[in-house]
């Protein structure tokens, strides 16, 4: 195969909006020029970035070094999302070819991650050859890499050489003796080691590895899964650690531990977190490190837009088959990434100036004025491209905002099962419909309104029997002034005033 040379863009320059890149505004106002071009269009770090630009992973890291109680790989599989799970390994030349051909239908795509299904730096060959194709062939694309940390401060340096400028390490904790929970072995030094031995080795490679990606100027996201029961308050303490040791952001996501799919969690029994328990501890996290809270739990081999995975449409049989102009292709994947980068910013600096103009009036021109009453609201969002804009039915995941009178802030996301194929009736044709519907009526608890492009009766009636208020008089409005329009309304109508604050994410 002859493979197209990408010209690399220049950076992008500009600030980001309130809650992008996990941060406030003011958090990303005192960054340097240079971390804010390598944030602010990665869709894994910056929550705006997220619903212009799309990420893709290739699955060439099949072999891990450690054992984790949550983890089952899985290579064959189309029917699971989840961290570990792949349709098929790819050698480094297939992955290349992959990416181009992506790159070529998906213009917005910014960043190519490895990420498993194994651990890339347990599979350095395969790895590194990727890394180092990718870095001659698509010089525009983003390389990232998702670790375990166990190999880590053995290839920082080689990390660095190929101009890695985002890496992500799973740390579950700083104990031992929690870690001897969560990990039944790691391979170390050619030999299996058991126990809080392991967990003290692998804790002193991540922090190791950590201090010095940071020394070296690379971006370091950690993730951590809240596992009830054996980390949970343990992770405010990793929170306060990582963010010392200069980690620019945290992802606690919740435990994945369905019986069905393997694990010895799900095995055993060990139950995930509810969506307020989640929620709860992000927010404890956040006053000591920005916090990430549009993870999906990607797969390693996810391709598209978080929440909107097109994997399926390039097995590499498929690939094998395309024809494509990489000339034609690359020519309209640099004008559209330039066009959405410029949306991006516009509305950025449109946010920044709304948040600063209110400011500046009530100091010049008028008392300050005490800020409505009102209690927070959690409302769900059947959103696309930050926009409501999906039918009710056909949402397979809800965004939750928290409504309040300093504005709508983004604090997770639901999934659900879309149950309707009609534009007007939702969940009557089928009784399979109506536990579908049930289902994601589960998925919103706690939620008091959830806003959708529109909705059919049957689902308008079980939703209010639920407590879930529906709202559809907001279609392709964006996510955050539609919910800020409604809690005004709830507001006005008298709504907020005694009921306790709802708990969803």
């Amino acid at each position: 195969m002859d493979l197209p040379v990408i010209t690399p863009e220049a950076p992008n320059a500009g600030g980001c909006s309130a809650g992008s890149c996990g941060s406030t505004a003011d958090q990303m106002g005192g960054m340097s020029a240079e971390v804010r071009a390598k944030v602010q269009d990665h869709p894994c770090y910056s929550e705006d970035a997220h619903h212009y630009f799309a990420r893709m992973h290739v699955a060439v890291a099949p072999a891990c070094n450690i054992q984790c109680h949550y983890c089952n790989r899985k290579y064959d599989c189309a029917n699971e999302s989840r961290p570990g799970v792949v349709s098929e390994v790819l050698t480094p030349n297939q992955a290349v070819k992959k990416t181009l051909a992506v790159a070529a239908t998906i213009p917005q795509m910014t960043v190519l991650g490895i990420a498993g299904p194994g651990d890339p730096l347990a599979n350095l060959e395969r790895t590194f050859e990727t890394f180092r194709q990718l870095a001659l062939t698509a010089p525009d694309i983003k390389l990232c890499v998702s670790t375990n940390g166990l190999a880590l401060p053995a290839n920082v340096d080689e990390l660095a050489k190929y101009n890695i400028e985002h890496v992500t390490i799973t740390i579950n904790c700083v104990d031992p003796d929690v870690g001897a929970k969560i990990y039944p072995w790691i391979f170390w030094q050619n030999r299996r080691v058991y126990g809080r031995e392991a967990a003290a080795i692998l804790i002193e490679q991540q922090q190791k590895g950590l201090e010095m990606l940071v020394a070296r100027g690379i971006l370091v996201k950690v993730n951590s899964v809240l596992i009830p029961g054996v980390n949970d308050e343990h992770l405010k303490e990793v929170s306060k650690i990582v963010k010392a040791k200069g980690a620019f952001l945290h992802n606690v996501m919740p435990l994945i531990a369905e019986a069905e799919h393997g694990t010895f969690y799900g095995i055993m029994g060990q139950r995930s977190p509810n969506s307020a328990e989640l929620k709860a501890l992000q927010d404890s996290c956040e006053g000591d490190m920005n916090m990430m809270r549009h993870c999906r739990q990607c797969r390693a081999d996810a391709v598209g837009l978080l929440g909107e995975d097109r994997g399926d449409e390039f097995t590499m049989d498929k690939v094998e088959a395309m024809e494509i102009d990489y000339e034609a292709a690359m020519a309209a994947r640099a004008e559209l990434r330039a066009r959405v980068t410029a949306e991006l910013e516009d509305k950025r600096q449109k946010a920044h100036a709304a948040k600063s103009a209110p400011a500046v009036q009530v100091i010049q021109f008028q008392p300050r004025a005490a800020k409505p009453a009102g209690r927070p609201v959690l409302m769900a969002v059947a959103a696309k491209g930050g926009l409501v804009a999906i039918h009710f039915g056909h949402a397979k995941e809800f965004l939750v905002y928290e409504a309040s009178a300093a504005g709508a802030k983004f604090v997770g996301h639901r999934k659900a099962d879309a149950y309707c194929s009609g534009d007007e009736i939702c969940g009557e044709s089928e009784m399979s419909g109506e536990s579908v519907l049930e289902r994601t009526i589960r998925a919103l608890e706690g939620c008091e309104v959830v806003l959708c492009a529109r909705i059919g009766i049957e689902p308008w009636g079980k939703l209010e029997a639920a407590g879930i208020q529906p709202n559809g008089e907001h279609a392709m409005e964006p996510n955050e002034d539609a919910v800020m329009a409604v809690w005004n309304e709830m507001l006005a109508a008298g709504k907020l005033a005694s009921k306790s604050v709802a708990k969803c994410a």
